[in-house]
């Protein structure tokens, strides 16, 4: 197996480790919450899965950094481009929801989740396209 198809392998896994746990985390917290959890639980669980999606991001970012590096740019670079402007979008909407999620109400960290299922989604689709 060539050295790029490892690289390409883990930045699949890492893409799928985050979109994974954000659909996941969406199923999971409205039924939580319909059961009574305790806020402490929610926020437990919210902790360690922003510990492991923000790692799988970051492999994820350098990764895709890595690629386009060592392949040149793929076919489309207006496609790329979209990629990676939702990426950053993802990530400045994360680290905003994460910052504020103490203060935030639940109406509201719920809906800033569902902006970052969606546009995480779209990051798939755009590299779908590439």
């Amino acid at each position: 197996m060539s050295a790029l198809l490892v690289v390409r392998w883990i930045h699949l896994v890492a893409a799928a480790t985050w979109l994974g746990g954000l659909l996941t985390l969406a199923a999971l917290i409205p039924a939580l919450r319909k059961a009574g959890a305790e806020r402490a639980l929610l926020q437990a669980a919210a902790r360690q899965f922003a510990r492991v999606s923000w790692v799988a991001m970051g492999i994820a970012v350098l990764t895709g950094l890595t690629q386009v590096a060592w392949m040149g740019l793929p076919w489309s670079y207006t496609r790329l481009q979209v990629k990676v402007g939702l990426v950053l979008t993802a990530i400045a909407i994360a680290l905003g929801h994460q910052l504020t999620a103490r203060n935030s109400s639940p109406a509201l960290r719920g809906a800033l989740q569902g902006v970052i299922l969606l546009v995480s989604l779209g990051i798939f689709a755009a590299a779908v396209a590439i």
